[in-house]
């Protein structure tokens, strides 16, 4: 027999003896539980595992793709707006200086 610990609710837990079976159920989601063997639910779990790490290679990728993302347009914004404060001092500096030929 095994004694385990497990979430009954958020912050709620539980403590269970689990005795020796052929087989355990699956919670899949979406009020879903199916009975496997448990040869069956060993793999089915590692390939929803080795899925899982696959999906979060992506996301790290693509993560990162978007801070670079981010920091190209934070730049971009920053160069913008230098360029438009030295457009004013040109505009500035023009006026002040055909108001002081006039």
């Amino acid at each position: 027999a095994l004694i385990a610990d497990f979430e009954v609710s958020e912050g709620i837990y539980s403590r269970a003896c689990i005795e020796d079976n052929d087989s355990v159920c699956l919670w899949l989601g979406a009020n879903v539980m199916l009975e496997y063997s448990c040869e069956e639910a060993t793999l089915l779990l590692k390939k929803n595992l080795e899925n899982a790490k696959a999906s979060l290679e992506v996301l790290i990728a693509d993560l990162q793709f978007l801070r670079d993302q981010v920091t190209v347009t934070q730049v971009t914004i920053a160069r913008v707006y230098n360029w438009d404060v030295h457009q004013r001092r040109i505009r500035q500096i023009a006026a002040s200086s055909t108001s002081k030929d006039s």
